[in-house]
């Protein structure tokens, strides 16, 4: 079986990191898609495509950089995807190595798997993150039937699943896909399974940082964003995204599962 990652990355300080882990990272994926916005630096994006065996595309609209890394995946020859932002992920190589190798595993086992955060995870995030996102991942849980953190920013699919995703969503609303692609999934007849894991722990104090910030940056940080009222109405307009399109994949009528070239419609 071969994985492949699918990843959007906007660098903040953080190419450097990818640079030293890159063998590392390469050791556990078959290949490596990278899909990056419009506003990259020149640096960063020189810096990014000269990475051996890194698959890039820069998108026009950063709204497209989810859709378009698992797209650009189906190129491969990948029987399962890991989707994970690249920031997080950066973070949860230096911190987690095994764990993250054990969520590779495990994926390669299932359809579609929600990657979320244990409790432990969660408390090191801002209250203006834990507070929004408790709303969409308790809608979410009620309506697909079983507890899931939608918002952790990685999941898994089987090609299957992929495929089907690929064949029932479009580039735009990149946040919204938090909530999209599990509920097609759903929808689509595919077994939703949830993994919850310590590496996802917060990833924004590690910004412009040689390496993976330590519990105490990560409450300072904590603290400075939480005394900004936008990053609250940020959250907000995050949560509404995500709940959102949501609904409209639970309402959408006539998805499409393709399977070896046919076609089935789902009601």
């Amino acid at each position: 079986m071969k994985i492949v990652l699918a990843t959007t990355f906007n660098p903040r300080g953080e190419t450097g990191r990818l640079q030293k882990l890159w063998a590392q990272l390469r050791s556990l994926y078959s290949e490596v898609v990278i899909s990056l916005p419009p506003s990259i630096a020149l640096e960063d994006a020189m810096a990014i495509r000269a990475l051996e065996g890194a698959l890039i595309h820069v998108n026009t609209d950063w709204t497209h950089g989810r859709y378009m890394a698992l797209k650009l995946t189906q190129k491969t020859d990948a029987s399962s995807v890991h989707y994970v932002d690249m920031d997080r992920l950066l973070r949860w190589l230096e911190t987690q190595p095994d764990e993250l190798k054990r969520t590779l595993e495990r994926v390669q086992t299932c359809e579609c798997l929600v990657i979320g955060r244990t409790e432990g995870a969660w408390e090191t995030h801002p209250k203006s993150m834990r507070q929004t996102e408790a709303i969409s991942n308790g809608l979410f849980s009620r309506l697909l039937g079983h507890p899931l953190d939608l918002s952790a920013g990685s999941k898994g699919f089987s090609r299957a699943a992929l495929d089907c995703l690929m064949a029932n969503t479009q580039a735009g609303r990149a946040i919204g896909a938090d909530s999209e692609w599990v509920v097609i999934c759903q929808r689509a007849g595919f077994k939703v399974e949830s993994l919850l894991v310590d590496g996802l722990d917060w990833e924004i104090a590690d910004r412009f940082q040689e390496t993976a910030a330590d519990a105490q940056r990560q409450g300072l940080v904590r603290d400075e964003y939480d005394a900004d009222a936008e990053n609250w109405a940020h959250r907000v307009r995050i949560a509404h995204e995500i709940i959102e399109a949501g609904m409209d994949a639970f309402e959408r009528s006539n998805l499409v599962l393709r399977t070896n070239d046919e076609k089935e419609n789902i009601s």
